[in-house]
């Protein structure tokens, strides 16, 4: 057996054990008793640190120098294993003790966030996100850093990401959106969304939701869908792919929740079968990630042509939009209106809600910024970035599940996404200029295969920005998304 099959046949073993315990973290937030948090958070905590111990383990570092040295050039065998020496140069710097810690309190801080974001009680949960901030810089420490803590943690979401590298990005597109959010507000021409709310049946919603997903290609085959208090995706093998929604008064939610998720899914559904279970499978970073989720969602999902397929659909199952014309509702559901919530939040002010967080998160890290302090920090940034303050701390700083679950450097990622997921959809249409016809005939078909075989099928295998190069012809250049918002928004508000 030659060294690269002896370290995948190794790694196999971690990843059984990573995958277990992402079965029970599913469970966790999609079924489990309120009961067996202890007991979960236990399991997670040790199954994670048997993980680490084999990961790091000296047998699997000499496995890993001889297959190096055995692999080489451009093949999927060198990529595989430079994609294992990134993951062990993380990994060996920190201790198996604090990596079962870190599992432990963060599965027990989840459900107190449940709770505290239940009750609208920021109290409740500000202990466990001080814990949660402590194990952030500890971590970093590990990890090591430049310039800021914050550097350590978001390179593990996006590699080569820093805090500056953040702020270059959000800088380059802040005012273009001010700018537009500004005329917008101005327009006369404002789109009434007010049939989206209303008391719509769960198990409606349910098929509704699962026939929507289904018909752009997510393969119920290898997936379900279930809910979860935060809509997420995971997945425990190329064949076994996991989507969650939440079903709200806003019929948008679960509408848009379970595209945004099936985005991510069939990324996940994308890469070769015969990569499962090994680190070339799945995507290559969390801004590539969230780009898939994006583009199906709001370039999709979003668009005139989805919807004069769907709508009759629509209606069908819910029979109080019968009145609402394609005009009135393609208009309704691309409202801008600054609200409280992030994933409810229209595209043009969605990044203003990631740069509150990212910025509140650097601050909280560096210790700049006390965790009692934040409730009023928060509001205080919805005021000068959205012109609203949150009604509650259950819609402000305690809506989103990330700091719970001891994910610190992680939202800029989105906002990276929805760059490149206008970059990607205008390289596509230059391959398939005749998509709006397609999606409004139903056959997404075409659409998932362009990005199957341009970015889907290479998994991991080549670093993020190298895998937009050759699917888009550049790297990120945020230019695609500010021209695309605007011609987009020009057309919905007249301007």
């Amino acid at each position: 057996m030659s060294k690269v099959n002896e370290l995948k046949e190794r790694l196999f073993d971690v990843n059984a054990l990573n995958a277990a315990t992402a079965v029970l973290d599913w469970d966790h937030q999609c079924y489990m008793p309120d009961g067996g948090n202890a007991a979960r958070a236990e399991h997670g905590s040790r199954l994670s640190r048997m993980a680490h111990e084999m990961f790091v383990s000296e047998e699997t570092q000499r496995t890993l120098s001889e297959a190096a040295k055995e692999a080489n050039g451009d093949s999927e065998e060198a990529a595989f294993v430079r994609v294992v020496q990134r993951q062990m140069a993380i990994s060996t710097k920190l201790p198996a003790e604090f990596v079962a810690r870190k599992v432990k309190r963060s599965t027990e801080a989840h459900e107190i966030w449940v709770k505290a974001r239940k009750e609208n009680n920021f109290a409740h949960f500000a202990p466990a996100l001080a814990e949660m901030m402590d194990l952030a810089r500890e971590e970093a420490e590990y990890l090591g850093y430049i310039d800021h803590p914050y550097d350590a943690l978001t390179d593990q979401y996006e590699e080569g990401a820093t805090k500056k590298s953040w702020e270059a990005m959000f800088d380059s597109v802040r005012q273009p959106l001010v700018d537009l959010v500004r005329e917008i507000n101005e327009s006369p021409n404002q789109p009434d969304n007010s049939f989206l709310t209303g008391k719509w049946e769960q198990e409606d919603q349910r098929k509704f939701t699962e026939m929507l997903v289904q018909a752009i290609g997510f393969d119920f085959e290898r997936g379900r869908q279930d809910i979860a208090a935060h809509p997420f995706c995971t997945n425990f093998s190329v064949g076994d792919v996991r989507l969650t929604t939440r079903y709200e008064d806003y019929l948008g939610s679960a509408i848009f929740g379970s595209l945004h998720e099936a985005g991510h899914g069939m990324y996940e559904q994308g890469s070769p079968m015969e990569w499962d279970r090994t680190a070339l499978a799945g995507g290559v970073s969390l801004g590539v990630h969230e780009s898939q989720s994006r583009l199906w969602e709001n370039i999709v999902g979003r668009s005139r042509p989805f919807w004069q397929h769907f709508l009759p659909q629509l209606q069908g199952t819910f029979p109080a939009l019968s009145n609402v014309n394609l005009d009135h509702f393609y208009r309704g559901i691309n409202k801008v209106e600054p609200t409280f919530i992030r994933v409810e939040a229209d595209e043009v002010t969605y990044n203003l809600h990631i740069m509150v967080r990212f910025e509140l998160e650097c601050a909280l890290v560096s210790g700049e910024l006390k965790v009692a302090d934040l409730p009023e920090a928060w509001n205080e940034k919805y005021n000068s970035y959205l012109g609203i303050t949150p009604t509650s701390d259950s819609v402000g700083c305690l809506q989103d599940v990330h700091w719970s679950a001891a994910l610190i450097g992680y939202f800029p990622t989105y906002s990276k996404g929805n760059l490149l997921s206008y970059q990607i959809w205008n390289a596509l249409q230059k391959d398939i200029p005749n998509t709006d016809e397609l999606m409004a005939k139903g056959h997404f078909k075409p659409i998932l295969d362009w990005l199957i075989d341009k970015i889907y099928r290479h998994g991991s295998r080549y670093q993020p920005e190298v895998l937009m190069e050759m699917a888009t012809g550049e790297r990120m250049n945020p230019e695609h998304y500010l021209k695309g918002i605007r011609a987009k928004y020009a057309g919905v508000y007249s301007l």
